[in-house]
């Protein structure tokens, strides 16, 4: 029977191909489409040639920053030497750089034997001297990657809250906004963008900045769907957190998220369940990796068990977690996959993996050259790493540019046509910014195989374009739709129990073009585990042409700013932060009492309850051995004695959870 049924998903596959040119020929009769714009944006969004690029491949010549000249720059601000409008009006800092393919340092071979192209980012300050950095450790990777980049997304209507002289967005209106609630935190983690509890003032936004904030997110044209992410600090410190929350599913964003460390989830009952009424939907949760050990540089005991109760609270809650995960080279890159199999196991919780890989600002932007070298982790060290240490996935087949998904936005608004108050989120990011891969899980029996292997990705994504260039109605563009996924389809090489029917509904449900409302995914079997690289920009491989596609603005009191540009370039939050600071922290402490920071390897106490989460291998040999084991042990009551059970036997009273002891908190 299944024999038969994959012999008539084929014959259905091969029509559908056979269909395809004969749609498109239909595209060409009649008159050409008209330009589609939408009433959410000022602009046509562009077609064909109308779409723009900015310049790829190598060697290419870009603007970045001399490291030492940015923190000069920073410097004369605030001390009043500089009027903050050096920042818009000149170019503080700005030098040339090339980008260049050259041979790898055969330790960083990309097959392990032979030495590789790698590519590299190469500049020269006058006062400075030379700085060199690597952007690629296999050039064939980032090549392919820059090819799937399908164009930048209209340009953004120029506004006030875009005023930022060279650093400014131009392009699109991105896919999260970030709002730093508090710089305040309750760890004292290493890397930290923000430098979190050590920069000896407290910025935090109140009630009528945040809705100011918001309300101005709503008027940037084009007005595009977007996930909002209250960060920080640690986010949940801010008296205005669930309030914010609500807020911002007031005004119209349907996806809010929160950056965070999950300490309070963890601690702290019935909270998961306060941010899911209030309207949360997603938690950008840290997680360094699957055992004790691999979290130990952030200061934490017991971080890892932290992490596990804090999913626990949160599935609960229904809230989907995303795991965040900063690699730094040499100090977690070996828990890539198993952080990804972890994610696997709990793919009823867990449904993206988020890999940042380190990127040198904040407290670690005076980093030596011989350590940045040695931690330095890019896309392509992460591309190669889940295939060598999950033993599945093809760097040069199964990874795309964040940009290359931007064509379903575009096919969904066609979709929904020009009427709408908003368009659909889309992520318009220059290549070297993200890339992306998309695993196939199945929820009940953790199967799990690379959707590239069962669906001609690459294909459907120039179906994508071609659909929306040819600009025709919604139900010729759905069938259209429907005609690539059935071309594109390999039943013979599609997992076990998964069919043609369930691949076309949960298409059209998760790209969007369904509008099936954020629990859908909740139906299926086979749930979408989406694994990323993000790599945010530092001043040695910092590239403007990167800064001005920006998808991940900051929502301040200075306007939206990049995140890059934000959280290093020429320093926008060193400068904002200090300007708009709110008191010292001592002053801050003297009026509104001190909150625990959790460091020096201490635990953290985290509720009782049972653990659903399934564990990796890795932590269960981390407790075998008695590493961390009385980190992490609960305190219980000491059994009463033995009795009798209903077999006859005798066993030992069931122990009984009570509240661990509290320790006393560093506070900062």
């Amino acid at each position: 029977m299944t024999n038969l049924l994959r012999a008539l998903e084929r014959a259905v596959s091969s029509a559908a191909d056979l269909a395809w040119p004969l749609m498109q020929r239909i595209n060409t009769l009649g008159p050409a489409p008209e330009p589609f714009q939408p009433r959410w944006s000022d602009k046509p969004i562009p077609r064909k040639t109308e779409r723009t690029k900015p310049p790829l491949g190598w060697p290419r010549q870009t603007d970045s920053l001399c490291p030492e000249c940015v923190k000069e720059v920073r410097r004369a601000v605030l001390a009043g030497d500089l009027d903050l409008a050096t920042l818009t009006r000149e170019n503080p800092g700005e030098i040339r750089a090339v980008i260049r393919e050259k041979d790898a340092p055969a330790a960083q071979a990309a097959d392990g034997v032979a030495p590789a192209r790698c590519v590299v980012m190469e500049k020269s300050c006058p006062r400075h001297g030379s700085f060199e950095d690597v952007l690629a450790l296999d050039a064939r990777f980032l090549e392919r990657v820059e090819s799937l980049f399908p164009g930048r997304d209209v340009e953004i209507s120029p506004d006030a809250l875009h005023d930022h002289g060279s650093s400014a967005i131009r392009f699109g209106r991105g896919g999260v906004l970030t709002v730093d609630l508090t710089n305040r935190c309750n760890m004292m983690c290493d890397p930290c963008f923000m430098d979190a509890n050590q920069v000896g003032y407290v910025h935090e936004l109140d009630w009528p900045e945040i809705t100011q904030i918001l309300d101005d997110a709503i008027s940037v044209r084009p007005r595009r769907q977007m996930s909002i992410q209250f960060s920080g600090g640690e986010p949940t410190l801010s008296p205005h957190f669930l309030d914010a929350i609500r807020y911002a599913r007031e005004v119209g964003y349907f996806a809010v998220q929160c950056a965070t460390n999950g300490v309070r989830f963890a601690q702290e009952p019935g909270f998961a369940q306060q941010c899911k009424d209030a309207g949360l939907r997603m938690a950008y949760l840290q997680f360094d990796g699957v055992t004790n050990e691999s979290n130990s540089h952030r200061k934490v005991g017991n971080l890892y068990d932290v992490k596990l109760r804090a999913i626990e609270e949160l599935g609960a809650a229904g809230i989907d977690v995303i795991l965040v995960v900063t690699v730094v080279n040499g100090v977690n890159n070996d828990q890539i996959g198993p952080i990804v199999e972890f994610a696997i196991d709990n793919a009823d919780k867990i449904t993206v993996v988020s890999f940042q890989p380190v990127s040198f600002t904040g407290r670690d932007e005076n980093i030596t050259p011989e350590l940045r070298a040695a931690q330095r982790y890019t896309l392509s060290h992460l591309a190669r790493d889940v295939h060598d240490q999950l033993g599945t996935t093809e760097p040069l087949r199964d990874w795309f540019p964040l940009s290359a998904l931007a064509p379903f936005g575009d096919v969904c608004d066609l979709i929904d046509g020009p009427d709408k108050d908003w368009g659909q989120l889309k992520c318009g990011c220059h290549p070297n910014c993200g890339v992306g891969t998309v695993l196939f899980v199945n929820k009940r029996t953790k199967q799990m195989v690379p959707l590239c292997e069962f669906l001609d990705l690459e294909r459907v994504l120039a179906d994508m374009r071609v659909i929306f260039d040819a600009g025709r109605g919604a139900t010729w563009s759905r069938m259209q739709l429907a005609a690539s996924i059935l071309r594109n389809y390999r039943p013979e090489h599609a997992p076990p129990g998964f069919h043609l029917g369930t691949l076309v509904k949960q298409f059209f449900s998760q790209t969007g073009v369904a509008h099936a409302g954020e629990a859908d995914a909740r139906d299926y079997q086979w749930r979408v585990l989406f694994v990323a690289g993000m790599w945010f920009q530092d001043l040695f491989n910092y590239d403007f042409r990167r800064t001005e596609m920006c998808i991940i603005p900051y929502g301040t009191q200075m306007g939206e700013i990049s995140f890059c540009a934000y959280n290093t370039g020429v320093g926008w939050r060193n400068i904002l932060e200090k300007m708009k600071a709110n008191a010292t922290v001592a002053e801050w402490y003297r009026e509104h009492g001190k909150h625990a920071v959790y460091a020096k390897n201490q635990d953290i106490d985290v509720l009782p309850g049972e653990r659903t989460v399934k564990e990796h291998p890795l932590a269960h040999q981390e407790r075998a051995r008695g590493d961390y084991q009385a980190r992490v042990k609960e305190t219980v009551k000491k059994p009463r004695g033995s009795r009798a059970s209903p077999d006859g036997s005798s066993r030992v009273d069931q122990a009984e959870p009570v509240k661990r002891r509290l320790r006393l908190p560093i506070v900062a």
